[in-house]
């Protein structure tokens, strides 16, 4: 192998320093990926990056096409097309959890294959979580194979995931092919009918049942949340001890820290004599959290911004859990900090996140992914917090207005956008904006709420990295690693390199953004398969196939992000149930591109 050139030197250590980003995450993706950006124009001479190269990623048909479908599956969800299916749907599963699984892969999956596979999740996911709970399924047993259905159910056409819009636009810059609207369908369906197959039963066996449906709660443990508790001088429970003031008051809590003044004690004996001024965390359901409302002489501390005794609700709030993604703004921030309050009229009443008890003060708990916050607001907040992308409201959204009678024309703009790119008449990124200013100008979207609906850190994630890909091809960084791979050529047939090459991306897009996975390894893919005198197609659709299965951990796709928190997983859940999935699909796959395009 040839020396490396200083370029592809540099090159490697901006991917190395990316790599370490992506996976601890100290500040966001779409942070890194723009620093990524400035590195290698600030870097030009040597990395071949112009400045007009770098910034070429924000006007990529890729990065156009994928802001325009968060665009057009904002519509239809606007429609309350999701609300009309989930009673049809329940309906027809009634409290069979084969029935209400099956359901669920056979709706997610062709409708990822429609829109964006994150939009699919985003917007049924609490179709889902409803579901269960109302037919006594825990939702644990539902939302994991929602998460990956959609997966793979992406994978059914060119628009079903980013990074088949990704892998598209780099197979035209190498290969000069970019995919059709349904190149690999049939390869689609196959990988979908047997990850479908899996979920249904081996899945199902290995998928855990963590969260209890609300039905069931009656005679099991609830759902229990973290909130904190000052006690003001006039109330009745100063004076005694802990364990009389929860007879007082008469609710069960956990309490698990208290405050007095600059000393913390954690896990407080109930002999505990209650003082002025006393700020307690507790652990407890939203029911006690509601019986709490009517307590004289105690306020919750999130969110309080006056020294007033609790009120119970007014007939216009309500209690509504919100879970945030990886993409929310809130990420990093506290309460006070996000301005919570001020943002929404609305404030946060507890907090949970998985299973885990905190020793933060919570009015400086530091939000993460997948945390859980109970809500008290108006429905019209309700309404506000559900427009956002990055978070899902993961109750009833009965309140919710939606624009039903845009419902024929908000589907028919789809499938038109669909149907003009699949008869080759116009470019997919031309057909998705047209199908977007139509949404705008008949009124399915307003122009505020289509700024919203597009994810932008995932827009600048994009932009970021696309020249990433660009630069291991010019400074020969991408023939190096094609070179290294194709000496276990000398010991193993081409099948098997291109099996090597699904693993590889699958590990990879496990850890850090698939679209960074694709973006870095086609160029080498293309390189090896040149070497090995293959097929390079069928080299690029091992990385573009391998990419959108990140089975393994709860941060190698979004999607898995948005079900995280709500499903009350573990990381070895992820590991367990997606695993033997990954190892599956790994084969179907290669196999598969081996028989429909060949070596």
């Amino acid at each position: 192998m040839a020396p490396l050139t200083t370029g592809a030197l540099l090159v490697f250590l901006i991917i190395a320093a990316a790599l370490v980003l992506f996976v601890t995450e100290p500040v966001p993706i779409d942070v890194t990926a723009l620093g990524i950006m400035v590195s290698l124009m600030l870097l030009g001479p040597w990395t071949g990056v112009s400045p007009r190269d770098g910034v070429a990623g924000f006007s990529n048909p890729a990065t156009i096409t994928i802001l325009a479908m968060m665009i057009l599956s904002e519509g239809v969800r606007r429609t309350g097309v999701i609300q009309r299916l989930q009673q049809t749907v329940a309906s027809y599963t009634g409290t069979d959890e084969h029935k209400q699984l099956g359901a669920t892969i056979g709706i997610v999956g062709p409708l990822s294959g429609l829109i964006n596979n994150t939009a699919a999740v985003a917007v049924l996911m609490p179709m889902v979580n409803d579901l269960a709970h109302e037919n006594g399924t825990s939702p644990s047993k539902l939302l994991l194979p929602l998460s990956y259905a959609s997966m793979f159910g992406g994978m059914l056409t060119l628009i079903g995931t980013s990074t088949n819009l990704v892998a598209s636009s780099l197979s035209a810059e190498y290969l000069g092919r970019p995919f059709s609207m349904f190149e690999f369908t049939h390869l689609g369906v196959v990988v979908f009918a047997v990850g479908s197959a899996y979920l249904l039963t081996v899945g199902y066996w290995l998928t855990p049942a963590h969260v209890t449906a609300r039905s069931e709660r009656e005679t099991a443990t609830k759902e229990e949340y973290l909130t904190e508790l000052v006690v003001r001088k006039h109330s009745p429970v100063v004076g005694i001890t802990l364990r009389d003031a929860l007879e007082e008051v008469n609710f069960e809590a956990d309490v698990t820290q208290l405050v007095r003044g600059d000393r913390y004690t954690f896990n407080p004996s109930p002999s505990t004599t209650v003082e002025p001024d006393d700020v307690y965390t507790v652990r407890l359901t939203d029911d006690a959290l509601q019986t709490l409302l009517d307590v004289d002489g105690i306020d919750l501390v999130p969110g309080v911004t006056a020294e007033t005794d609790l009120e119970t609700l007014a007939p216009d709030q309500t209690l509504v859990e919100i879970v945030l993604t990886a993409g929310s703004d809130l990420i990093g921030e506290t309460i006070d900090s996000a301005g919570f309050s001020d943002t929404y009229q609305a404030r946060v009443l507890a907090v949970r996140r998985g299973g885990k008890i905190t020793h933060e003060r919570l009015t400086e708990f530091t939000f993460r992914p997948g945390d859980a916050l109970l809500v008290e607001s108006e429905a019209e907040t309700v309404d506000r917090l559900a427009d956002n992308p990055n978070v899902i409201v993961a109750g009833d959204l009965a309140l919710q207005q939606f624009r039903g009678s845009k419902l024929p024309l908000a589907v028919g703009v789809v499938l038109a956008v669909v149907g003009l790119a699949a008869l080759g008449l116009v470019p997919i990124m031309v057909s998705a904006l047209a199908g977007v200013v139509v949404m705008l100008a008949a009124g399915v979207l307003k122009p505020a709420e289509a700024y919203e609906a597009v994810q932008w850190d995932i827009i600048f994630l994009l932009a970021g990295v696309i020249p990433l890909g660009n630069a291991m091809a010019e400074t020969g960084g991408a023939d190096a690693l094609g070179a290294l791979v194709v000496s276990s050529a000398d010991f193993l047939p081409a099948v098997a390199v291109l099996g090597v090459f699904y693993l590889l991306t699958a590990l990879m897009t496990n850890v850090v953004s698939n679209q960074a996975s694709v973006v870095l390894l086609v160029p080498v893919a293309v390189d090896v398969a040149s070497r090995l005198d293959a097929n390079a197609f069928a080299f690029v659709l091992a990385v573009t196939f391998a990419a959108s299965t990140a089975f393994m951990t709860p941060v190698g796709y979004q999607t898995n992000l948005f079900v995280y928190g709500p499903g009350k997983y573990q990381f070895r859940d992820f590991i367990r149930v997606g695993g033997p999935l990954q190892l599956l699909l790994a084969i179907v796959t290669t196999a598969g591109i081996v028989a429909f395009w060949g070596l």
